[in-house]
Order: C-alpha cells, then structure tokens, then sequence
C-alpha cells in the first residue's frame, strides 16, 4: 500500500517512475559501497589484531625491565634519571578519505636523529635493565602510534558501516517499495479512468446512433404519410 494518496495523473506517474530510478541507482551505490566499507574494514580489524598484539608484547618487555631495573636501582635515582627527558616528539596529523570517511593519519618527527638521545641520564649510576625499558618503549612508540590511528579509522568506518546500512534498508524496504505502490496504484486509477472514458464514449456513440437512426424513422414515416396524401 502507497503510504500516502497520490493524485492519479500521468505527471504523477512520470514523477515516481524517476523517483523510482533515482532510488534503485542510490540503492545500488550504496550497497556497493557498504560492501567496500565492509572488506576494508575487514582488513584493518586484522591488521588492527595483529599490530596490539605486537605492542601489547613490546608494552610488556618494557615493564618487566622497569620492574628488574626499580629492584636494582633506588627510587630516587630512578626518578632523577628520567625527570628530564633529552628526545623530544613532534606530532603531526593529516587525514585520508576513505569511501567519504575522512580518517586521520598521525606522523611524528624527533628533534633530534642521534638514537642515543632516547636516554635522558648518565650510564655510570644506572642499571642496564633500564636502558633496556627505555629501548623498548621507544621502539613500540610508532607501533602505538599506528595502533592509536587504525583504531580511530575502525571507528569511523563502523559508524559510516552503520549510517550506510539504514540508509540502503531505508532504500529497499520503505521507499523503492512505496515508489512501485503507488506507481501501481496510479497505473490502475489511469487505465480505469481509460476503460470508463472508452465506455461512456461507446455509449455516446450508441445514443447517437439511436438518434440518428429515430431521426430516419421519422422522415420516413412523414415522407410515406405525404405521399399518401
């Protein structure tokens, strides 16, 4: 059933029919992309599985070594050592569209090249367990990174997956149905119109044929009666 009442006429016809066809190609295109969206999501969930599980594992050398290192080194000197840190980290943000879905891309640049400015302190009164926790904590620092943006991208993805997936409902199930009820419905209306119009003109034609034919009666009656006279 239409979901509401449509005038029946041929430029209403005409009007669902495009709307129709505009309706069917964006149902189109949009399941084209809802599945694109689906597959490289898909990709960056394993990607996103394999790269946490990579920092989780360089997270957890790092602790383990701060853990040796606070148990060979007292807490002051462990403090002092890392209260002002040498390496600093610039940060930058792009983004990427992807499918419409505008993610972000994180890049970062140290001040400085020289690898040994990750240690902030001197080697004389520190344990070794320490540069290996600082080490390892620089080394899982740009797969952090990259872990913070694909979780960002899976996001985003998800929201536009689901934006994506009312829309073509919307589209297959409310108004490309509507569309073809009320073509119908305007389609019955317009050929019931023509067969009562083809009636009353067939019957028209009778009544004329009628009076035509009463209208020779006539004349000939009369012009048999003159003749008699």
């Amino acid at each position: 059933m239409p979901s509401a009442q449509v005038n029946a006429t041929r430029m209403e016809l005409t009007k669902q029919k495009r709307r129709l066809a505009t309706s069917s190609r964006g149902h189109k295109l949009l399941k084209d992309k809802r599945d694109e969206l689906m597959k490289q999501f898909l990709d960056l969930i394993r990607e996103n599985r394999a790269l946490r599980k990579k920092v989780e594992e360089g997270l957890m050398q790092a602790h383990g070594s701060f853990t040796v290192a606070s148990a060979l080194m007292s807490s002051e000197i462990m403090e002092q050592s890392l209260l002002y840190p040498k390496q600093s980290v610039d940060l930058d943000m792009s983004f990427k569209n992807i499918m419409s879905v505008n993610v972000p891309q994180y890049r970062f640049t140290t001040r400085s090249a020289d690898a040994g400015e990750v240690y902030p302190y001197g080697f004389a009164t520190t344990s070794g367990e320490l540069d290996s926790a600082v080490d390892a904590l620089s080394s899982v620092f740009e797969d952090m990174l990259k872990l913070a943006q694909i979780e960002k991208a899976c996001q985003l993805m998800a929201e536009e997956i689901e934006k994506t997936r009312r829309r073509v409902n919307a589209l297959e199930y409310v108004v490309i149905p509507d569309c073809q009820a009320k073509i119908k419905s305007i389609s019955m209306k317009l050929d019931e119109n023509e067969r009562n119009n083809t009636i009353r003109l067939m019957k028209v034609k009778d009544m004329m044929l009628n009076a035509e034919i009463e209208e020779r009666r006539k004349r000939t009656a009369e012009a048999i009666s003159q003749s008699r006279n």
